[in-house]
């Protein structure tokens, strides 16, 4: 998001919030609720000028714009407590947004509706809650508008194996990739993901697979998945997620098989090769028509950790995406449950205890909390029990 768009996302927000406060003093049919109601309308009109929908984020004390986490000022900071105020975690609003539909939004954030319990959402404008929702097979609320194949666990890896090795050949050969192969994969994902609701039993279905780049690939496309779902993402978003996660290793591709496959420690000047392979990778993806930026963008900062102890180096204000520190989350937990040559899988409340001790360093705090919960809702419950 360019610096244009951010003023005005933030301007809007400005205008939406003092419509909402307005509105909760002196009611929906005061004048100046009304002004401030107009100026909301035309800055999301303006924000959306150019693209399809806008959406946002609340995770505790963060605002997610987009993706991007926004940085706590006084606006953010007040909209947030409203969204929490009123159970909303999440906003979406498409591009044919209306006038009324934005009016309906501020009546919701100001209390102003009969039901204060209820989440108003609309044609153009989705509103929901984040919540981490999952009781087995009954009741799990998955929301996604993803079409495509409809595969069963048991035909699940012989049909993705083979679309990723022509994808992964495609690479190789430094040809362009296909976007609708990626797109057709991540849709088989999302829909088994929904018949069987446990992400553990996906990547069951791809562990007798031997092929460690394509199970660890589709593991973090499984989990990013599942991250998603449970903030309540979507749509494209979810599908673009999906397709990012698929590729965030591309760049590995451009590194010589010696130091991949490496059982040893790498030298200092063979991890120094492995570490390009994040820039590589973006480059190659923001130069093929059709891949979503996001995918670039994860592929670049999957590395980077919370902190910025990773890699590569970037400015001390950068602001990483909500999709690469989903895939940092979901990266650290498949490599160590996945038997390699040099190494037997880690049990699950062993790989929980130290993904507990990263959080706020290497990992994002409040996603890595959601990560485990998801997990650990999926395990025995004397297994892996949160902190506190």
């Amino acid at each position: 998001m360019n610096n244009q768009s951010q003023q005005s996302v933030h301007e809007f927000l400005r205008h939406l919030l003092s419509a909402a406060v307005n509105a909760a003093l002196y009611g929906m049919g005061h004048p100046q609720v009304t002004h401030l109601t107009r100026l909301a309308a035309s800055g999301i009109r303006n924000v959306l000028e150019d693209r399809q929908d806008f959406s946002l984020i609340a995770l505790e004390d963060e605002l997610i714009i987009d993706g991007t986490p926004q940085d706590l000022g006084l606006i953010t900071g007040r909209f947030i407590q409203m969204l929490k105020s009123n159970g909303i975690g999440h906003i979406r609003i498409l591009a044919g947004v209306t006038q009324p539909e934005i009016e309906s939004l501020v009546a919701s954030l100001s209390r102003q509706n009969k039901s204060t319990n209820e989440i108003a959402s609309s044609e153009n404008i989705r509103l929901g809650r984040v919540d981490i929702e999952s009781d087995g097979r009954e009741g799990q609320k998955i929301n996604t508008t993803s079409t495509g194949r409809r595969f069963t666990l048991h035909d699940l890896p012989f049909r993705e194996l083979e679309e990723f090795k022509e994808i992964y050949e495609t690479v190789r050969q430094r040809k362009k990739l296909q976007l609708s192969g990626m797109a057709e994969m991540v849709s088989g994902f999302i829909n088994v993901f929904q018949n069987e609701g446990s992400p553990l039993l996906v990547m069951a279905a791809l562990r007798d697979v031997d092929e460690y780049t394509f199970t660890h690939s589709t593991n973090v496309c499984i989990l990013n998945l599942a991250q998603a779902m449970a903030l309540g993402i979507e749509g494209q978003q979810l599908n673009d997620i999906g397709v990012a996660a698929l590729l965030h290793d591309i760049g590995k591709l451009f590194v010589p098989e010696e130091i991949l496959i490496k059982q040893g420690k790498l030298s200092a000047a063979e991890f120094e090769i492995m570490q390009l392979h994040p820039v590589k990778g973006a480059r190659y993806l923001l130069e093929t028509p059709g891949v979503p930026r996001l995918a670039a963008i994860n592929a670049f900062e999957h590395h980077m950790k919370f902190d910025f102890s990773g890699y590569p180096a970037v400015p001390a204000d950068w602001q990483q995406n909500l999709c690469s520190q989903m895939t940092q989350i979901s990266d650290f937990f498949d490599a160590l449950r996945t038997r390699r040559p040099y190494r037997e899988p880690m049990e699950l409340p062993v790989i929980a205890d130290i993904m507990y001790g990263m959080m706020g360093k290497e990992l994002h705090p409040v996603l890595t909390r959601n990560f485990l919960l998801i997990i650990n809702q999926l395990m025995e419950p004397q297994q892996a029990t949160p902190p506190a």
